[in-house]
């Protein structure tokens, strides 16, 4: 499929995470089609992810749960799409609800993959390949187009001045000096065999603290009571930034930390794209397929594994007392700190930044557009 100078739409009303690991896809998209328009649509919720992304021209949002959560709305939406007249259509999940919106849309081609039910409205059907890394498998998408050389800079999230500066001066408020070294804790998860135990959390923030390192706590609105059960365990001081970031805002405040430890969650793909080292905990999901999309990172899991878990996104170890966090110590993730929080480390960490900086090619003079589609 010949994807330059085309008007070219990419659709995807997936999660946090999920939409996070599109974006070495867009990068990819902009270099194999550097003279298209390429319009991306997302959830209202998330548009930060793609915000400001150099590689876009164009964002596109709806309202998924909420005013556009109807078949009526949809179809309106389908309707306002369709009147931008784009080329080339390509979607990334075969979920329903976008799979439907996209069938309704009129374009000269659909591409990417759909619902089995909307096959065939499909011109291109380009299956996802699940054994691939989730960010490789939409990778692949383009490589069933006719893509032969996948350019890109890896996860990246791009915070705007105004995120950049409300970072900067929740940083100030707290008491957060210049020469302070910040480690970022995300302890939540919106699946519960994702989460190890906020006590353990304390006492590997509690032995951070004592080597003089100031923590702070992310993580959404839905995390503030598991934050809270966790400083309430700690002797120590700790910063909570819990609920008080957007999207945009979080990745720049991210970007601040020394060193961010994590479940297995969005917020996880959030600080890999802002090139912060990781140590990430796992349980019941397959590393293989949705870990750490970075070299910047070191993967914590029980020892030995929980046979059986990691199949998937099959989350079988909750009817086995989640074995496979339980199991997983504080002693094996200050162990994977370690590995990080030294100047050789820090100095590996500074040359992969440098590398990603280098091949990132320089930014497009140009206004994004960022548009509601109701």
């Amino acid at each position: 499929m010949e994807l330059n100078r085309k008007r070219i739409l990419v659709t995807f009303l997936m999660h946090l995470g999920d939409l996070t690991l599109t974006t070495p896809f867009i990068h990819a998209l902009r270099e194999a089609a550097p003279n298209s328009h390429i319009s991306m649509l997302v959830d209202e919720k998330l548009k930060d992810v793609v915000l400001n992304n150099p590689h876009l021209d164009e964002v596109l949002t709806i309202d998924k749960k909420g005013r556009d959560n109807s078949l009526l709305a949809l179809i309106a939406c389908a309707h306002n799409l369709s009147k931008m007249k784009f080329d080339i259509l390509i979607n990334l999940h075969p979920n329903e609800r976008c799979s439907f919106l996209d069938a309704l849309t009129r374009v000269k081609q659909r591409a990417g993959t759909c619902n089995v039910w909307f096959k065939p409205f499909w011109d291109i059907y380009t299956p996802l390949d699940r054994s691939r890394h989730a960010a490789d498998m939409y990778l692949d998408v383009l490589t069933q187009l006719g893509v032969k050389e996948l350019k890109h800079s890896g996860l990246e999230i791009f915070p705007g001045e105004e995120d950049t500066a409300a970072a900067q001066a929740f940083w100030s408020t707290v008491g957060v000096d210049p020469e302070d070294q910040l480690i970022g804790f995300n302890i939540g998860s919106a699946v519960i065999t994702k989460r190890w135990a906020p006590e353990r959390f304390a006492r590997v923030a509690d032995t951070l603290a004592e080597r003089g390192y100031k923590i702070v706590f992310f993580g959404g609105g839905m995390d503030e009571e598991m934050v809270e059960e966790a400083r309430g365990f700690m002797k120590a001081p700790a910063i909570k930034a819990t609920g008080s970031f957007t999207i945009g805002q979080l990745a720049a405040a991210m970007r601040r930390c020394s060193l961010i430890i994590t479940n297995d969650s969005g917020p996880m793909h959030v600080a890999i794209s802002q090139k912060v080292p990781i140590v990430a905990l796992y349980g019941p999901s397959h590393t293989d397929l949705y870990g750490p999309y970075t070299n910047l990172a070191t993967i914590v899991r029980a020892d030995p594994p929980c046979d059986g878990c990691a199949a998937g996104m099959r989350h079988t170890c909750q009817d086995r007392k989640m074995e496979c966090m339980t199991r997983l110590t504080v002693e094996q993730v200050l162990a994977a700190c370690d590995k990080w929080l030294n100047p050789k480390q820090e100095e590996m960490r500074q040359e992969q930044e440098a590398a990603d900086l280098k091949a990132e090619p320089s930014q497009r003079q140009k206004n994004q557009t960022l548009s509601r589609l109701r």
